[in-house]
Order: C-alpha cells, then structure tokens, then sequence
C-alpha cells in the first residue's frame, strides 16, 4: 500500500530527483548506507524514509536539502500519528442562555464542563506535540525519525578510492565519518579534514568558497588532491576534495588559495 498526503509527495519527489539523476536502485545502494530494498520500500511509500536517506539523496545528487526536509517533517509527522487532529467539544451555552428543557441537573452540568476543560488541554498539548515535532520531534532536540539499521556499502577501499568522490562512492555517508580537524581561514572559510574509516579515506570539505577559490590536500605518502570552486554554482555549498587513501591526518597540509592573494596553509 503506498502513502498518500505529505508522505505521497515525498516519496514522488524522491522518484524525480533519482529518476533525474539517472540513478537505478542498485546505485543508490552503492553509494548510500541503505540498501536495494530499502530504497524500492522508500521511492514507493511503503515505508517512511529516514531523515538520513533523504540528506544522503541530495548530497548524492546536488539537490538543495532545505524544501525535501520540511516536508520530510510533515511526512514524519503523518507516519507517527503525530498531525492527526484532536477533536475539542464545544463548549456548552451558560444556563441563562438555554431553554429550561434543555437545562441538565448539576451533576451533568459539572460532567460536560469537565469534559470541555479536558477537550480543551488535550488540543493545547496536540498543539505543543505539534511543535515539537517541527523542531526536531522531541523536547531534547532528537528527531523521532523512522531508523533501522544502517548497510554499509561503500563503492570502494583505500587506494581504490584514491581521487573518487567521497559521496558518489558512498564513503560519506551518515555515522561514517570523522572529523579529524577543523581550521578556519580568511573570510570564515571552513576547512575540515575528514576520515571514513570503512573506506580508509581522507579528503576535505569546504565551507563558504567563493568562485575561484582553490582547496588543495597533500599527504605524506605523496598523494594530492584538490577542489576548485566554480561559479555562482559553487558558491557558499559544501565543496569536497577527492579523496585520498590514508587513515591519519598526521603530516595532512592543508592550503587555501584566493585569487590574488597568497595561500594560507594549516597542518593536520
């Protein structure tokens, strides 16, 4: 049975961008922590799709995340019981302004009052549930996110990964990756040294480019990799080396080069 309402539209708009990026199931699975058939239950509505999957399908494809994940929430929403609303009685006319017919004795006007009162907190505490779950679906700030465990699948190893895209071949996916360290050079740019330790990778990934902006990573072992920002395109996105084969950041040099002026380097 598929879904219908915001989890209908979700599962749609998740067929659009794999079918517009020319992804069949078997891809999705080499390159994202979920498998073939979690993949067929998700673009289908059969099952609700994790917060994860859906960030590691715009990472996957360059999609803006930002319109998938609001309604991923409403979608969460509806899966949970969440959005079901709460219906509150009406509230019963004083006594003077009734027929004397339909004035009740005491003992059930205090009952239909109690039930109003109690109507009327319930649909007060829908409305904060409500509001929790579009800030994140608990008071703590954890989402409530359907989850299950992750397949780890990435397209490739060490040196076999060397100068491939660390979310193209799934080594950057959710729960993967380790920051190693992080520098911030001239004009905010953000340069963080990142490991995966299934694929025994290093790359960076970069934050707040602009065009013509040039990120390079050298390695002790002699291995270099680099990432240039292009356009308007690129601008301001997270932007990411190639990766290299290595699982320390020891001896890492790091080199931030701007367009008419010197490089600024960080080591590890």
């Amino acid at each position: 049975m598929t879904a219908s309402g915001a989890s209908g539209q979700l599962a749609e708009r998740l067929r659009e961008i794999k079918d517009g990026a020319g992804l069949s199931l078997a891809a999705l699975a080499a390159r994202t922590p979920y498998s073939k058939s979690s993949w067929e239950r998700y673009l289908n509505g059969k099952k609700p799709a994790p917060r994860q999957a859906v960030e590691a399908l715009c990472a996957l494809t360059g999609t803006p995340p930002g319109r998938l994940l609001a309604l991923w929430e409403l979608a969460d929403a509806e899966w949970s019981g969440r959005a079901r609303p709460v219906a509150v009685p009406v509230p019963v006319p004083e006594e003077a302004d009734r027929p004397a017919t339909e004035r009740p004795a005491p003992a059930s006007r205090a009952g239909v009052r109690w039930w109003a009162v109690a109507g009327a907190v319930a649909g007060v505490a829908a409305a904060c549930l409500a509001v929790v779950a579009f800030l994140g679906g608990r008071p703590d700030g954890r989402s409530r996110a359907a989850t299950e465990p992750l397949v780890r699948n990435p397209g490739c190893r060490a040196v076999s990964c060397e100068g491939r895209s660390p979310v193209a071949m799934g080594c950057g996916g959710a729960g993967m990756i380790t920051t190693l360290a992080t520098h911030t050079a001239s004009g905010g740019r953000r340069l963080e040294l990142r490991h995966a330790r299934l694929c025994h990778t290093v790359w960076v990934r970069t934050t707040g480019l602009l065009p013509g902006d040039r990120v390079e990573l050298s390695l002790p072992t002699g291995h270099t990799q680099q990432v240039t920002a292009e356009g308007g395109r690129d601008a301001g996105q997270y932007l990411a080396t190639p990766m290299a084969a290595g699982d320390s950041g020891a001896g890492a040099r790091i080199c931030l080069e701007v367009p008419g002026s010197r490089p600024e380097c960080f080591t590890g």
